[in-house]
């Protein structure tokens, strides 16, 4: 019998948040579509890092991942078959322009209607994001997120995507998660394009800051009504103690891993005071860049996992500041080495909730990757259970406080391609066998299906 971790009795309904508040399921195309070079799709950076040695683990690759590609009607399905009404998927810039810009993919943008044809006939509406860290190889041949010509790039691929889909799709994300791709992509090099120090970092961000900015404006000019919006990595920054330069490291990575892109969006500037190596970023500032930063989004998506306990150190060039691993500090964690703590999502909707300008904040990713225990056929994944319900209860709590958290979406939907990690780790509601590509509905996707069921007025049969 495999062991099955139960989850404590959290007695929660979808209805206890509000009737209009928006459930649904996060997914990106290159980590679940595969079809990696059909139908004239050009290659993206994830596509060539994916062939360095040593880069990502065992050498996976996302040439297949789950074959969204030819499976998206069997995926849609199973989740009208979950009461999921809303699903957030990016767009392939490679697929559409596969070559960054130029010449336009009739055959990509078949795709896509098809996927948002089919989705608005189950009753489920489609959540775009227009970039998800898939940027076309041969963009970054030439300097990729470095090269200030980004701006043109972008704003040329946003308008494409606006004036072929605004007609059914209102609900529109600029980025996903600049902080990661530019840090982990342009200064760490641990994710593609594999580039490293500030000197490829900081005007990446630089040009990140403006292009969600820019693509918020061109999806406000071409698609009617839209509902714009842009997403966010975050996670609450706990100081190892109360020591001076423990706080001031915690300053610092605060700075770094949730202000960096919030602020200058609402005219604020990048935040220079609590990380001063930001001043830097200045070199790459031209006149009237602040105020190109800056847009008044309808919401702002938020991405929250888990909590950073961060202290000083010397030997951290720049920061002076290093993350504690959770398993050092003996916490509950996932298989990513994340620790498990549920008010992290609560205090990270009253941060950005309480920016002035900020109109209302979207969980647009939550969710876990733990060990999943096969069982006669069943999908055991108590631990992923437990874990959506604890952060369910801090979003509630928030709601109930009156802060404007108005929506929330589990990532994911499918196992599927996790960046460096491969696909060990597995985040799904439904479980993919790779080899070959059957789902299989998980104890955490038959809860998240029952929670979202709609319940029958009183004296209704």
């Amino acid at each position: 019998m495999a062991r099955e971790v139960r989850p404590g009795h959290i007695d929660l309904k979808a209805l206890d948040f509000s009737k209009d508040f928006v459930w649904g399921v996060s997914t990106a195309a290159y980590q679940t579509e595969g079809g990696y070079s059909e139908d004239d799709k050009g290659p993206s950076i994830w596509d060539e890092f994916v062939s360095l040695k040593g880069k990502v683990y065992q050498g996976h690759h996302g040439k297949q991942a789950c074959d969204f590609y030819n499976r998206y009607r069997e995926d849609i399905l199973l989740m009208k078959s979950m009461n999921i009404k809303n699903f957030r998927f990016s767009l392939a810039w490679t697929r559409i322009l596969p070559h960054g810009t130029g010449r336009v993919n009739p055959k990509g943008l078949e795709f896509y209607d098809r996927v948002i044809d089919f989705c608005l006939e189950c009753g489920i509406t489609p959540w775009v994001t227009l970039y998800h860290w898939d940027l076309p190889q041969s963009l970054e041949n030439q300097g990729g997120w470095a090269n200030r010509n980004i701006l043109e790039w972008f704003e040329n691929y946003a308008a494409v995507c606006a004036k072929h889909f605004g007609d059914r799709v209102r609900n529109w994300m600029v980025l996903n998660e600049p902080m990661v791709f530019t840090g982990a992509g342009y200064f760490l090099g641990v994710h593609a394009p594999g580039r490293k120090g500030l000197k490829n970092f900081l005007p990446a961000a630089h040009h990140a800051a403006m292009c969600q900015a820019i693509g918020g404006r061109v999806l406000r000019t071409l698609v009617p009504n839209a509902h714009v919006g842009t997403t966010f990595s975050c996670s609450q920054i706990t100081p190892l103690s109360q020591r001076r330069k423990d706080l001031k490291a915690a300053a610092v990575a605060d700075a770094l891993l949730n202000r960096l892109f919030i602020e200058p969006s609402l005219g604020m500037g990048y935040p220079t005071e609590s990380a001063p190596v930001l001043k830097r970023i200045e070199k790459y500032v031209h006149p009237g860049d602040i105020e190109t930063c800056t847009f008044d989004f309808d919401f702002i998506g938020i991405q929250n996992y888990t909590r950073e306990v961060v202290k000083h150190s010397f030997t951290v060039p720049y920061l002076r500041a290093k993350i504690v691993k959770a398993t050092r500090r003996k916490v509950r964690t996932t298989l990513m080495d994340w620790e498990v703590y549920p008010p992290s999502i609560y205090n990270m909707i009253l941060k950005f909730a309480s920016y002035k300008g900020v109109k209302k904040v979207i969980v647009t990713e939550n969710g876990a990757a733990f060990e999943d225990h096969i069982d006669q056929g069943e999908v055991v994944d108590s631990e992923r259970t437990r874990f959506l319900q604890e952060y369910l209860q801090q979003v509630l709590k928030a709601k109930r406080e009156g802060h404007n958290v108005a929506g929330y979406f589990v990532w994911t939907f499918t196992d599927n391609f996790e960046w460096a990690e491969g696909y060990y780790p597995r985040f799904g509601l439904v479980h993919v066998d790779f080899a070959t590509q059957k789902r299989t509905l998980k104890a955490s996707g038959k809860w998240y299906a029952r929670f979202l069921a709609p319940t029958k007025a009183a004296g209704t049969p």
